[in-house]
């Protein structure tokens, strides 16, 4: 009776544990699948992550900062979704960008390309470069020399570069790198006339990055091709990678930085 009864108990457990083992089990699912689609909600419709792969934006971002990008400070266009709506064109629940963000877009030579730049110029704007100071409808944007930039392994800069604060006409306060003493092919252009629903803009690094300066390459941007604002640098590591306790490992430093 004794083992009957020991029997019966284990049975017993054993019964009432299935159907709790099945719901947790359930639940659990269920968990994974809110979470990756509360995940992919906040990707397609608020924050998407982006890394740096090149030295246009220095100082400003560095090759590899991961840093992520508000889509919507700008409401959203034809690039801000995943298979991008074919004929879709301005915004909705938003605007443009305003002078001084660094925005990510869709290259306009080149839709399958993201670019981050700086926006220097708005719609309706005449923008020039004259012996590198940039111009915006005709007056030159202030523009102060300060320390020069020391560079780091991998940036692809040999010695250390003249650095400037330049102060956009909405005052907006960056840092701007020079390598060429002004008389680079960048330093002195036309005068962009920026068309209506377009943006005019420009890298830190003015003398190493590819942006609206070359109409062929890049030219204005269509409101449309920007997917959002950069805003905070969640993580950075230098040439020598995450396992690398040297100075170009992780750049402790910059982590959670805003991006100005």
């Amino acid at each position: 009776m004794a083992r009957q009864h020991e029997n019966g108990a284990n049975g017993g457990s054993a019964e009432e544990s299935g159907p709790k083992k099945r719901g947790t089990f359930r639940e659990t699912i269920m968990t994974v699948i809110w979470a990756g689609l509360i995940a992919f909600g906040c990707r397609i419709f608020f924050f998407e992550p982006f890394n740096i792969p090149s030295g246009s934006m220095l100082p400003t971002l560095k090759i590899g900062d991961y840093l992520f990008v508000s889509k919507f400070s700008y409401g959203y266009g034809q690039y801000s979704f995943p298979f991008s709506p074919v004929g879709f064109s301005g915004r909705i629940l938003g605007g443009g960008p305003e002078r001084g963000d660094v925005a990510v877009f869709r290259k306009p030579t080149d839709t399958s390309i993201d670019f981050i730049k700086r926006v220097v110029g708005l719609p309706g704007d005449t923008v020039q470069v004259i012996n590198g100071v940039l111009h915006i409808n005709g007056d030159p944007v202030e523009r102060s020399l300060i320390d020069q930039y020391q560079p780091e392994p991998g940036e692809r800069l040999y010695q250390p570069e003249a650095q400037y604060i330049e102060v956009l006409p909405n005052g907006v306060e960056h840092r701007i790198i020079e390598i060429e003493d002004d008389n680079g092919s960048l330093d002195n252009t036309a005068a962009f006339v920026v068309p209506a629903g377009h943006y005019f803009v420009m890298g830190d690094n003015r003398d190493s990055s590819q942006d609206s300066r070359v109409l062929s390459k890049v030219g204005f941007i269509p409101v449309e091709n920007f997917i959002g604002r950069a805003t905070i640098i969640f993580f950075s590591v230098g040439e020598d990678g995450i396992f690398s306790l040297g100075e170009n490992g992780i750049r402790w430093d910059r982590l959670f930085n805003a991006v100005d």
